[in-house]
């Protein structure tokens, strides 16, 4: 069998990062900076008053309480030239550009509120509630680097420094299938012999949290043909394709029957439990790549934490290797198949994991309530309750 790095080694080996592409900012959430962008000006762009209040001199509010003369109003946008003289004050706005001669603002509950002469009953310091020119960024500085994913505070900078375009690689575009005769949509009545279709939902889920975009494509019967057909029409809207089911070593298996002939997919038996039948390589003209998972939803799950996700990250110029794991003591004894690595669910809980009582890789409810998975190398057969073990948080 093979290793489980080696299949992963083999996967981010043959995977590409998408090219970049420039988008509107309001379409970049999510997706991963293809350049460094750096502000043409300084932020703030000028001196500016961070409070309401009243632009003064400090050397003239020293001695507190005064009451000074108010020559004007300065209020944000404001574009004109304003200046203030010795023992003379001017009402501002937070935001607004600071007047010429001014080198303190004292906020408006220091004062009386006056509108002609306000009375000041606390002194300021120079510099007091004043946001000066480049302190958060100087003209030229680099706020965002290649490879940062643009969340709302990306976004926010780089309208912030005048960007209305950017240069993005983009989410993955992510077709799910799921395949099997049995399977029946949900919403719809349950037959004899068939089951609610649960891991395309799974996976394109997970799909999107991994920061890419997830299609569901349905579910097909155990037909290659079918299989096929289906798999063809979505490769359009495709940059990677996930399947589950029709890999294992039984009849009615429509994915490694549809998928071998053509010679670019292969199929391998992986030395780790849940998730043994692996399949992986590129479909169609544009040499898309296919993950081809098996069946069973918590294999499936499993396969997508330590193979697609990494993948999905190097397509998007992002660092990609096994998932990141911490070390806990375990509560409970564990025991693992020899030559295979466990991936055993669990609850994480600070320095201590507890593994689920429902380990089958089938039992989805046990996946729902767990929140990480043990790792248990290969040639462990079994851990006692207090050793410290590898836990990969989900």
């Amino acid at each position: 069998m093979k290793s489980v790095d080696r299949h992963l080694a083999g996967i981010l080996a043959a995977v590409r990062p998408l090219a970049p592409l420039e988008v509107e900012i309001e379409a970049a959430l999510g997706a991963v900076l293809a350049e460094d962008v750096a502000s043409p000006v300084p932020l703030p762009p000028f001196d500016n008053s961070a409070m309401d209040g009243y632009a003064v001199r400090a050397e003239d509010v020293a001695a507190a309480p005064v009451t000074l003369p108010v020559i004007g109003d300065v209020a944000a946008g404001d574009g004109g030239l304003n200046a203030i003289g010795p023992g003379l004050v001017t009402r501002i706005m937070t935001g607004a550009p600071m007047p010429a001669g001014a080198d303190a603002v004292v906020p408006v509950e220091w004062t009386d509120g006056g509108t002609a002469r306000v009375r000041i009953d606390r002194p300021a310091s120079p510099g007091n509630a004043i946001r000066r020119a480049g302190e958060d960024v100087r003209a030229g500085d680099v706020v965002l680097r290649e490879g940062a994913r643009i969340g709302p505070a990306q976004i926010g900078i780089l309208a912030g420094v005048g960007r209305r375009r950017v240069l993005v690689r983009p989410r993955p575009r992510v077709v799910v299938l799921s395949t099997g005769a049995e399977l029946t949509e949900p919403g719809t009545p349950l037959g004899a012999g068939r089951i609610w279709e649960s891991n395309s939902f799974m996976l394109a889920a997970a799909v999107r949290e991994a920061g890419a975009e997830g299609f569901r494509a349905g579910s097909v019967t155990d037909d290659p043909k079918e299989f096929m057909d289906t798999l063809d029409a979505q490769l359009v809207r495709a940059d990677a394709v996930i399947t589950s089911g029709g890999v294992s070593m039984g009849a009615y298996e429509p994915v490694k029957e549809a998928l071998s002939p053509l010679g670019t997919v292969t199929f391998e038996k992986v030395a780790m439990q849940p998730g043994m039948p692996q399949g992986f390589g590129v479909v169609g003209p544009d040499r898309v790549p296919i993950f081809t998972l098996p069946g069973n939803p918590v294999s499936s799950f499993v396969s997508f934490v330590l193979f697609v996700k990494p993948a999905l990250r190097a397509m998007q110029g992002l660092p990609a290797g096994p998932p990141p794991t911490v070390r806990a003591v375990v509560t409970a004894p564990l025991r693992s198949p020899e030559g295979k690595r466990s991936y055993l669910r669990s609850m994480l809980n600070g320095q201590t994991v507890a593994p689920v009582t429902r380990q089958g890789s089938h039992q989805l409810a046990a996946l729902a309530g767990a929140n990480a998975l043990i790792v248990v190398p290969e040639d462990v057969t079994s851990l006692p309750e207090g050793a410290e073990v590898e836990v990969i948080p989900l």
